[in-house]
């Protein structure tokens, strides 16, 4: 289930299919619903939903503690929290965050974290917190290396090409973009993404950045394919300091040399194993960018890259997340049996 949009004048849930199976559900509210009045209405065709479909045995997945606020009636036989993030050090975050997180981590059976710095963070918090760093899926980014035909809007561009994908939001260093421009018009710093919680009035703009807007994720191979180095300029805030870029797999699977400002998920591990230039301002990221147009990714690089990053494929971290979520399932059905036999026996001894 999605967060909610608000248009028309009736509730329902919009239903559609990800190529992978996965059914998406988006609660549709009518414009002007209050908080309080939302919460109840998503509640209630959540349950429709669970109703009509014959659910009856279900995990129960959590991206955001909010969701809490509208699911607090259901009994799953395993909760699974799915931390990518200090959702409440973004801005605009709601009041309830942590109030609905410290409940989300009484209910867990399993917490899940998407970094090192946010596992050492939330890991005092519960007695089942994994680390599942951002994880790539290999073959789908690969194509990048061996794909030559560059998206139309992109195709007009000079080389060499800067490129960013991702949400352009408040994580943006947008003055790090500005600087790396004007120090060099002649490269093209390209960025692929949605504009988020800023005002677009505010993105630098110049003759040499180009905002191409958000791209469907099977097209991404085709873009990166046509860059020459992978950006990751996050500013050093609140709302990056436990960030794991997923993004930063994904350029090295597709190929590129990539360049960072000091996220400490990126620092380490793939800044000290020599995988990604770390640049803490804008002078030293146009010094790292020179030196890596001057002289092609030698194969050493190559091979030690590609080396750890099949330790980190999807298909690794499903696995692993698998088996975790079956061995707390059956400590619920060993719990219930316990729990079913004990009257029982307080009877007999009676």
């Amino acid at each position: 289930m999605e967060e909610p949009v608000f248009e028309g004048e009736k509730p329902y849930l919009r239903s559609s299919a990800c190529s992978s199976g996965v059914c998406i559900q988006t609660p549709v509210l009518p414009l002007g619903t209050e908080p309080r009045e939302a919460t109840g209405l998503q509640q209630e065709l959540l349950r429709s939903m669970l109703a009509e479909n014959g659910i009856q045995e279900y995990l129960a997945w959590y991206y955001t503690p909010m969701a809490k606020e509208f699911t607090s009636f259901l009994k799953p036989a395993v909760t699974v929290y799915d931390c990518m993030d200090e959702l409440s050090a973004f801005a605009g975050a709601p009041r309830a965050m942590r109030e609905n997180e410290a409940q989300l981590f009484r209910d867990a059976d399993l917490v899940f974290t998407g970094g090192a710095s946010l596992f050492a963070s939330k890991r005092k918090q519960h007695p089942a917190v994994h680390l599942f760093p951002s994880s790539v899926d290999l073959d789908h980014f690969a194509r990048a290396r061996a794909n030559n035909d560059d998206p139309a809007d992109q195709a007009r561009l000079p080389r060499p090409r800067l490129g960013y994908a991702g949400v352009i939001d408040e994580r943006m260093d947008l003055n790090l973009i500005r600087e790396i421009a004007a120090a060099r018009p002649e490269w093209q710093l390209v960025m692929l993404g949605p504009v988020v919680k800023i005002d677009p009035a505010g993105l630098p703009y110049a003759s040499n950045i180009h905002y191409l807007g958000m791209k469907q994720y099977s097209d991404l191979p085709a873009y990166l394919s046509g860059w020459d180095i992978g950006m990751l300029p996050f500013a050093l805030n609140e709302s990056t300091r436990f960030i794991s870029p997923t993004k930063t797999p994904e350029y090295l699977a597709a190929g590129l040399r990539v360049i960072s400002t000091p996220i400490r998920d990126v620092v380490s591990p793939y800044g000290d194993l020599g995988l990604v230039g770390i640049a803490r301002c804008a002078k030293e990221f146009v010094e790292i960018a020179d030196e890596f147009l001057k002289r092609p990714k030698a194969a050493e690089v190559t091979a030690r890259t590609d080396e750890f990053l099949r330790r980190s494929s999807w298909d690794s971290t499903w696995s692993s997340m698998n088996r975790l979520m079956n061995d707390g399932y059956e400590r619920r059905l060993a719990t219930a049996a316990q729990d079913s036999i004990l009257p029982h026996r307080m009877a007999a001894h009676v």
